[in-house]
């Protein structure tokens, strides 16, 4: 049978009739994706953003759905990372039900559900139910989970690209395995955008199994254009822009109906808000800010205000990567390098998000090198280079906490629980030594803990493991979940109205009577009082600045090798794209005062000024491992004489500064850039098992070994640090060989310091021609390192921006000189 005649007979002609009364053409992908679906295959839909993979994953079920399944039982889980997009996405598929004349009843369930919908839900299951990994590990946790999902014959996960590679990721492979046990035939869907490695992609998500990678139309043509200054200073050093582009950003906001300013952090967002908003009084009701840290509420009036065409401009973060159709949307613009070329083009796609639209976005630079990156990101585009997401493996701290959540419903004997654990890719080589140690870890806390009552969780009963007593259960229910940051504080205005989330250390600097920046205001706090910071509206113009964790984002190698590939171009004097153009002056005199590094040599700039003598070293390996590389040149230097180095790194380099001369060759340069001994240099080089330290604080509150608290009531972040530190210890000295420890270690190297891909980056280094070049002066690329090292020092007559103006005036009357 042809694939056009099995699509005709599976696919009922309602669904043709309603994608003509919305002017639409099933698309071949849509249409491939639905067959494989009836023929009850598993599979993961890749296609760019807005050329309709919700669609093309939710008609299947609603072809299959009978009239009036009002005593069906829940069908279809849609898992979703983000449950700010919940509510559009219900709006979405219960949309697509009604047209094509189904009843089904589509409803939410995350972390922002009241508790009397979430027991009307139990009782009165919807027909699809939207949630989050958290809330479905939250439903395996109760008695009755099995009978309440047992009709579940569909699981669709939204954005797994954005799962994948993570401890949410991995939490979602356990329970997808546990539903697969009790149902093998549960099919099982994925959907994502931008990726780069898709097999293993649906290989992770399928546990191995069989499945259909289905692919969408190619990327479309994302129009990628960059604002550029009006003059270049040719030694920029990271945000020294600021907002002097907001002229230009605001005439483009002129030109479009609604425009969605990305900035890479929140406290970015605030700043250019703010900005916009006392550029243009006249727009106040028009302009918005939307960010993670942003009431729940107050997010979905702004989503709705999108969608009804009432704002002009959206200042936002990552919140609003993601989601489904924002056809209003006509401009995308980006502040500051994407970092990597497919989160660029994931939000530029937020534009033009309909089948026939084209998107567009317009980069707006912090600083001159990232007109580069965003020159980098059209050519990686025009190539289809897409960074690849990796997954998670023997992430221990997920397993236990999955094993208490079954215990603390319907239990689990060890030989079912090991199978489905072994299904998935995190787990498929756990041994039977760690699977033991997770049993005894459970059951009676290990060697060190085991004199300790409360981590005794699990017994055995009847055969099964199940939680001890009600009251764990209860308190694990509280703490399910992968997500880890610093403590948050709670803003309410002082009549009780929630305006979003800050963290504790800003406002632990604060006292009442201070003013400070969030959710697009300044702000006065009135008084704390439990986790939570009063406040009302300030008549100061300004304040301390809310600012989180987590908002550098490394250089991908994909975007790094554009950006290198480039500057080879210019290089040879070839200046093609139209920002390489605008920063020409720049690289022309990198290039006259040192030398342009290229993807086949190695830069190294020597440079001795009163400070001491300078190492500039150019790997382009992101910042983490520019840093590690640093700290291992800085180690194994020391073995050979003493030295003592201060070191600071960016994207692109590290700079080595020594109060001694140094004596620097190609054979004694290429010995400390070996990755012979790497793991013993690297352990040395660093306060290792203070590292260790800090990230067992997320291993032990992943694990249930710390409780952050009950709601409304959280634990201070220096509470939980002592806690944590302190079982830290008692591990450390009775139990050595415990597997949290292990997993400490062993994400010190793979998450801080990327050993992955710093093994790469070392290869590669190894690979290359070493250019060792002595300069006279800073020149435009160690400039920015210098600056770096600067801004973290405390300078008690000056500030570090006077001295780096100081420095730049002395750079280009020199440069003027020539």
């Amino acid at each position: 049978m042809s694939a056009a005649l099995e699509s005709a007979l599976l696919i009922p002609a309602r669904v043709e009739r309603w994608f003509e009364t919305r002017g639409w053409v099933l698309a071949p992908f849509q249409n491939d994706a639905i067959t494989a679906y009836l023929r009850g295959e598993s599979g993961l839909i890749h296609a760019p953003t807005g050329s309709g993979k919700t669609l093309a994953a939710w008609l299947g079920p609603l072809c299959e759905a009978p009239p009036s399944p009002a005593s069906a039982g829940l069908q279809v889980l849609w898992i979703t990372p983000l449950r700010a997009l919940a509510n559009d996405l219900q709006r979405s598929l219960t949309d697509a039900a009604r047209g094509l004349g189904s009843s089904w009843r589509i409803e939410v369930r995350t972390g922002d559900t009241s508790s009397a919908l979430r027991k009307r839900q139990r009782e009165r299951p919807p027909a699809a139910l939207i949630t989050t990994p958290e809330s479905l590990s939250v439903m395996l946790s109760y008695a009755d989970s099995h009978a309440a999902l047992a009709s579940v014959h569909t699981v669709i996960v939204d954005e797994w690209h954005e799962l994948l590679g993570s401890k949410r990721g991995v939490q979602l492979e356990l329970c997808l395995a546990h539903l697969r046990a009790r149902r093998p035939e549960l099919r099982t869907w994925g959907l994502s955008a931008t990726l780069g490695n898709l097999p293993e992609a649906l290989d992770v998500l399928l546990g191995g199994a069989q499945g259909q990678l289905i692919r969408g139309p190619a990327a479309r043509d994302v129009l990628i254009e960059s604002v550029a200054p009006t003059t270049i200073e040719r030694f920029p050093w990271s945000g020294h822009l600021g907002v002097q582009l907001l002229l230009p950003v605001i005439s483009a906001i002129e030109t479009a109906g609604t425009t969605l300013l990305f900035t890479n952090t929140r406290s970015q967002a605030e700043i250019w808000y703010r900005a916009i908003v006392q550029a243009r009084l006249d727009w106040v009701d028009q302009i918005a800010i939307h960010h993670g840290s942003i009431a729940p509420k107050v997010r979905q009036r702004i989503e709705q205000a999108i969608q009804e065409r009432r704002l002009k401009c959206v200042v936002c973060t990552s919140s609003l990567d993601l989601g489904v159709d924002f056809a209003p949307v006509d401009q995308i613009i980006q502040v500051g390098s994407p970092k990597g070329v497919a989160r660029l083009l994931q939000r530029a796609g937020r534009s033009g998000h309909r089948p026939d639209g084209r998107s567009r976005v317009l980069c707006t630079p912090t600083h001159a090198f990232e007109l580069v990156e965003f020159a980098a990101a059209r050519a990686a585009q025009r190539t289809h280079a897409l960074e690849a997401r990796r997954p998670l493996r023997r992430a221990l701290d997920v397993l236990v906490q999955h094993a208490m959540t079954l215990a603390s419903g319907p239990g689990f004997t060890a030989e079912e629980l090991l199978r489905e654990v072994r299904a998935t890719y995190a787990f498929a080589k756990l041994s039977d030594d760690e699977w033991r140690w997770a049993l005894d870890f459970l059951t009676r806390g290990g060697a060190a803990l085991e004199a300790y009552p409360h981590y005794r969780r699990v017994t055995m009963d009847d055969g099964r493991y199940r939680a001890s007593d009600a009251r764990i259960a209860r308190l694990h229910r509280m703490a399910i979940g992968t997500i880890t940051s610093d403590a948050q504080v709670r803003v309410k205005w002082v009549n009780g109205a929630q305006l979003g989330e800050v963290e504790e250390a800003l406002v632990a600097r604060l006292k009442p009577g201070d003013a400070f920046i969030f959710s697009g205001r300044v702000l006065q706090l009135v008084r704390m009082k439990d986790m939570v910071a009063y406040v009302r509206l300030s008549n100061a113009r300004s304040g301390k600045l809310a600012r989180w964790q987590g908002g550098r984002m490394p250089l991908s190698n994909e975007l790094a090798a554009s950006v290198q590939a480039l500057l080879q171009l210019a290089r040879q004097g070839v200046y093609a794209e139209p920002e390489l153009q605008v920063v020409r002056p720049l690289l022309e005199l990198q290039q006259r005062w040192s030398q342009l590094p290229t993807p086949q040599t190695l830069l190294i700039e020597r440079l001795h000024t009163r400070e001491g003598d300078h190492l500039f070293i150019y790997p382009f390996a992101g910042r983490a491992v520019n840093e590690a590389i640093g700290m291992l040149i800085a180690y194994r230097w020391a073995q050979q004489q003493p030295v003592t180095f201060a070191l600071s790194a960016n994207d692109y380099g590290v700079e080595l500064l020594s109060s001694k001369r140094l004596e620097v060759d190609e054979p004694r340069l290429r010995a400390f850039l070996s990755r012979e001994g790497l793991a013993h240099d690297l352990l040395a080089s660093l306060n290792f098992s203070e590292a260790a330290r800090r990230q067992f604080r997320d291993i032990a509150r992943i694990a249930g070994l710390v409780f952050q608290g009950y709601p409304g009531a959280r634990k201070q972040v220096r509470q939980l640090q002592a806690s944590s530190g302190l079982i830290f210890d008692v591990l450390h000295r009775y139990d050595p060989q415990n597997l949290l420890l292990d997993q400490a270690r062993r994400e010190v190297f793979e998450l801080q310091l990327e050993e992955t891909r710093l093994v790469a980056a070392l290869k590669d280094v190894a690979a290359r021609q070493m250019e060792i070049v002595p300069v006279d002066s800073l020149t435009p690329l160690s400039f920015p390192l210098w600056a770096e090292r600067l801004r973290s020092q405390i300078l008690s007559t000056e500030t570090f921006q006077d001295r780096i103006q100081r420095m730049i005036a002395r750079l280009e009357k020199r440069a003027a000189r020539e």
